[in-house]
């Protein structure tokens, strides 16, 4: 009797599951092979050479800006932006009220800010926030992502999902429908203007030192895009990477046209194999997050040319000293790393990497 009420009570759970409505609507998608780690991108550990900054003093510094006063700046997980003195010792700057991801400083001083739940913020020397903008034509942010200045004083922002919140990106990658958004802030009138619809998951942002050029990351796909900003193809989107080994991330451009690109993960095989499989996505979307699909813990960062072919890789293959890095930001003759999800921000002397990548170890 008791293998027959066990019997019952694993149909009623299973029947359950199954009937129970998902939280995403996913759609077939079928990724391409993943390219081989070899060449430019064979792994290596140069990210254990990384010193640590602000070890143990900050949680979940996603991206770094460094200020006039030559201070690091960075948001954390608690809704703080936090500064980061030579000396090591940090203190809070101030409070969003909600999730600070990517930032950069504009012409004026003032430190323009992606924040996931707030929207697009500035942020004056005065520590008073302003915010900028929370929606375009009508539709709300959801999860405002990255941003960059560009030469002109313009902004240019994502919005990675419009259905979803930053909880939820895995339900956004799940369902693999282009919910992001690509928009620029222009100062002078205030208004908002969309560049790039229909994106997945619509992350990373870089502008040229000449502002020619705009690059947007669109994570899900494996690719980062080029919009033109001036020039005979001004206006117009092209493919500048494809098939990356990993998820995109933040992205920036150093005084030598290097594009430096963050990936908090290699690609998974698993979730790769999931995708043309809409009505699978759709089941595992309904387990506990402790079920599904889990990234692999690694550090990694890969710089491109100006034509999108990768020069060089820094690896940590264990992802013991820093790992899923979500920015790279070049500066005071450095490379700083951010992380979504640990407790401290590397360093490594940008000098170390030649022009031409040839000292890949």
């Amino acid at each position: 009797m008791k293998w027959l009420l066990t019997l019952l009570i694993l149909f009623i759970l299973t029947g359950g599951f199954l009937l129970s409505p998902s939280p995403v609507d996913s759609a077939a998608w079928q990724p391409p092979e993943a390219p081989a780690l070899s060449g430019p991108l064979a792994p290596n550990e140069r990210l254990q050479d990384a010193d640590l900054l602000a070890r143990g003093q900050v949680n979940g510094p996603e991206d770094v800006a460094i200020g006039a006063d030559g201070l690091l700046y960075t948001g954390t997980a608690d809704g703080r932006i936090v500064r980061i003195y030579p000396d090591g010792h940090t203190d809070t700057w101030l409070n969003t009220g909600g999730r600070p991801l990517g930032m950069a400083f504009d012409r004026r001083g003032r430190l323009i800010v992606a924040d996931a739940d707030e929207g697009l913020l500035a942020i004056g020397p005065d520590r008073i926030v302003t915010i900028l903008a929370r929606e375009q034509g009508g539709t709300l942010f959801r999860f405002t992502d990255d941003v960059a200045v560009a030469p002109d004083g313009r902004i240019y922002f994502t919005d990675a999902s419009d259905r979803f919140h930053q909880k939820d990106y895995r339900l956004d990658l799940l369902e693999t429908r282009p919910h992001g958004r690509f928009l620029r802030y222009s100062p002078r009138t205030g208004q908002v203007e969309k560049l790039i619809g229909n994106l997945y998951f619509a992350n990373g942002v870089a502008v040229s030192p000449d502002g020619s050029f705009a690059l947007v990351n669109e994570t899900w796909k494996y690719r980062i895009l080029r919009y033109w900003i001036k020039g005979p193809k001004a206006g117009r989107t092209e493919v500048f990477a494809d098939n990356l080994p990993g998820f995109p991330d933040n992205l920036s451009i150093d005084g030598q046209g290097r594009v430096w690109v963050a990936f908090p993960t290699l690609r998974n095989a698993t979730l790769d194999a999931l995708h043309p499989y809409p009505w699978l996505k759709n089941l595992v979307a309904k387990l506990p997050d402790t079920l599904q699909p889990k990234p692999r813990t690694y550090g990694l960062v890969v710089a491109y040319d100006h034509q999108g072919r990768p020069l060089l890789s820094l690896h940590d293959t264990a992802g013991s000293h820093l790992k899923e890095i979500t920015s790279v930001t070049p500066g005071n003759g450095s490379l700083y790393f951010g992380s979504l999800h640990n407790d401290r921000i590397g360093r490594l002397p940008l000098g170390a990497f030649s022009a031409a990548g040839d000292d890949q170890p």
